[in-house]
């Protein structure tokens, strides 16, 4: 379910309130495929509600790119908030989410391997009392990579 940042502050509160743990993952998202699946059921089994925060169109072209996103960010948020496990879906402008962490202090916020124990995310997640739990990589499964197949299977046509 699509939140705000503002919405999702007080759901997290109320959680916290109940002793539930707050799981955070984050990503752009751009195409779904099976190692993105895998990577939030893991996420999920880490505590009691996750939420994926999303890197919205304007965050992801800053970062990757004028030709991306390829898939608009209402459109990533509807297909990762029907995943299961998924609670709650936002979207973050930023280039990396610091901004929202330091907001939400997730207990857990989950990262991959690519990226490692010293994220960037690793600071403010700490210093809020927070953990960084690194998911396991599923090799052979990228965005990338599947871009790079599409437009070499283009270029055969």
């Amino acid at each position: 379910m699509l939140k705000s940042l503002n919405e999702l502050l007080l759901i997290v509160e109320e959680f916290k309130n109940q002793g539930k743990k707050i799981v955070t993952f984050n990503g752009s998202f751009d195409i779904l495929h099976a190692g993105h699946i895998k990577a939030f059921r893991e996420a999920k089994s880490k505590g009691d509600c996750l939420i994926v925060f999303i890197n919205s169109d304007k965050s992801v072209k800053s970062y990757k790119g004028e030709d991306r996103p390829i898939i608009p960010e209402q459109d990533r948020a509807l297909m990762v908030s029907a995943i299961d496990g998924v609670d709650y879906v936002s979207l973050f402008d930023e280039s990396d989410p610091r901004v929202v962490l330091e907001q939400i202090k997730p207990h857990i916020h989950c990262n991959g391997l690519e990226w490692g124990e010293n994220c960037v995310e690793a600071k403010v997640v700490k210093e809020n009392g927070g953990e960084i739990h690194i998911l396991k990589q599923h090799n052979g499964i990228s965005t990338s990579k599947i871009i790079e197949k599409i437009l070499k299977l283009h270029k055969k046509e």
